[in-house]
């Protein structure tokens, strides 16, 4: 029970939460998107039936991830795959839409719509969370570091999205400060990749350097990114 109490459990359980507000935007698109064609009295249903599905598929995902991520060099492939979120979460296109999910009028096949899109989008929540559960201390307490962080975000996620995008357009360093953690988070997977822990300090201060740098890197290639954005449309 102590474990639980620790500043480590708890750094990763905000992690978590916070990854599922800044990826699980789409998220509740969608839910509304798959929802919108269902009578008024069975919308709410859609909506809780669709996400428990969904929690429920991604938390079988993330328990594979975190076993795969045992394997050697999959943790520095998946740390490239986060920082390759990061930046992309730091640098969105103004063309992604959502016109290609398609509604239902029928209860279960809204929940199907919503269970489907949300696999097909889980990949950078999945790899985000599993990095973010290892930082928790203890191997015995991720899957339930895991659960705890997706319920938790849940309510937030489907009842308070509007609020918090309306938060993240007014305050854009939630979205950079998002971004930002998801290159930490690539940092520490690097420092403890079965394959490079001979090769990389297993100490603290080698942890806040790399996690310090996959942040940085992310910033520095967003900003990059971005800066460069208007030349290209305009050639």
């Amino acid at each position: 029970m102590e474990e639980f109490l620790t500043a480590s459990f708890w750094v990763a359980v905000a992690q978590i939460i916070m990854i599922d507000i800044l990826l699980g935007g789409d998220n509740a698109v969608v839910i509304a998107l798959a929802c919108r064609q269902l009578p008024e009295h069975q919308r709410r249903q859609g909506i809780l039936w669709g996400t428990a599905g969904a929690i429920i598929l991604r938390v079988i995902l993330i328990f594979f991830a975190l076993t795969l991520l045992a394997i050697p060099f999959l943790k520095f492939v998946g740390a490239i795959l986060l920082l390759w979120i990061g930046v992309k979460l730091l640098t969105p296109d103004a063309d992604d839409d959502h016109s290609n999910i398609q509604g239902s009028d029928k209860l279960w096949g809204a929940v199907k719509t919503v269970i489907i899109a949300d696999l097909v989008m889980s990949v950078d929540n999945v790899i985000a969370i599993a990095g973010a559960a290892q930082g928790s201390g203890n191997p015995d307490h991720q899957m339930p570091l895991v659960i705890f962080g997706l319920l938790v975000s849940i309510p937030i996620i489907v009842w308070g999205s509007q609020l918090v995008l309306k938060l993240m357009d007014r305050f854009p360093m939630i979205i950079t400060a998002g971004g930002m953690l998801l290159g930490w988070i690539a940092g520490t997977m690097m420092q403890t990749d079965p394959g490079l822990v001979d090769y990389i300090p297993q100490d603290k201060v080698w942890g806040y350097a790399m996690g310090l740098a996959g942040a940085l890197l992310v910033l520095a290639l967003g900003k990059i990114i971005m800066a460069r954005r208007p030349t290209q449309e305009a050639v």
